[in-house]
């Protein structure tokens, strides 16, 4: 039977999801873009309407599935299914957006009890905008949840601050690995 750990990227539309996945994984990634349509038009030709997905190969053989959500509030629903079996979570925020910090409560109340068992590392894109809250604020709005996560500033266009998020996340879930014994299965469909 193949075991392997399974880690979730989400966060905004736009925030670098499918990129982080296509940077960093050993395969030819798989999308389910679509193109965007209304206001996200704007901003970018297509959207992630189902997920991305990767993988990595360890050093020891262990093969790691990252699999990113949609970012648009109407495709919410492949939260439900994609945290089945999830053993931590990456949350992509993009600094520089107007509501930065209502958005991470979004997915700290879409996630929280994916959180609650597993962790989750904060990853702040375009953190270099002066346009955002203080780092302190997200470090703030983690806590109100009662929650002590990482907040790791990082573009998400190089792989080694992409392969930060992860070892960040990784860590997180090793206790619980060691705590349950072996890892989940991973059914493949």
């Amino acid at each position: 039977m193949d075991r392997r750990r399974k880690f979730l990227f989400t966060g905004p539309t736009g925030v670098g999801k499918t990129t982080a996945i296509a940077l960093i994984s050993d395969d030819e990634p798989v999308a389910t873009e679509m193109a965007a349509s209304g206001e996200l038009a704007a901003t970018k030709t297509t959207t992630t309407t189902a997920l991305d997905f990767g993988q990595v190969r360890l050093e020891d053989g262990e093969v790691i599935g990252l699999y990113g959500t949609p970012g648009q509030q109407r495709f919410d629903y492949m939260w439900t299914l994609l945290q089945e079996r999830a053993m931590g979570l990456v949350i992509l925020i993009d600094h520089s957006r107007p509501g930065s910090l209502t958005d991470l409560q979004r997915y700290l109340d879409g996630f929280g009890e994916l959180i609650a068992q597993t962790g989750a590392v904060i990853g702040l894109t375009r953190a270099d905008s002066e346009a955002g809250p203080a780092i302190d604020a997200y470090h703030e709005c983690v806590a109100e949840y009662g929650y002590m996560l990482p907040v790791i500033e990082c573009d998400i266009r190089r792989a080694e601050d992409v392969r930060l998020l992860m070892e960040a996340v990784i860590s997180m879930a090793e206790p619980l690995a060691d705590d349950q014994g072996a890892l989940p299965e991973e059914n493949e469909s």
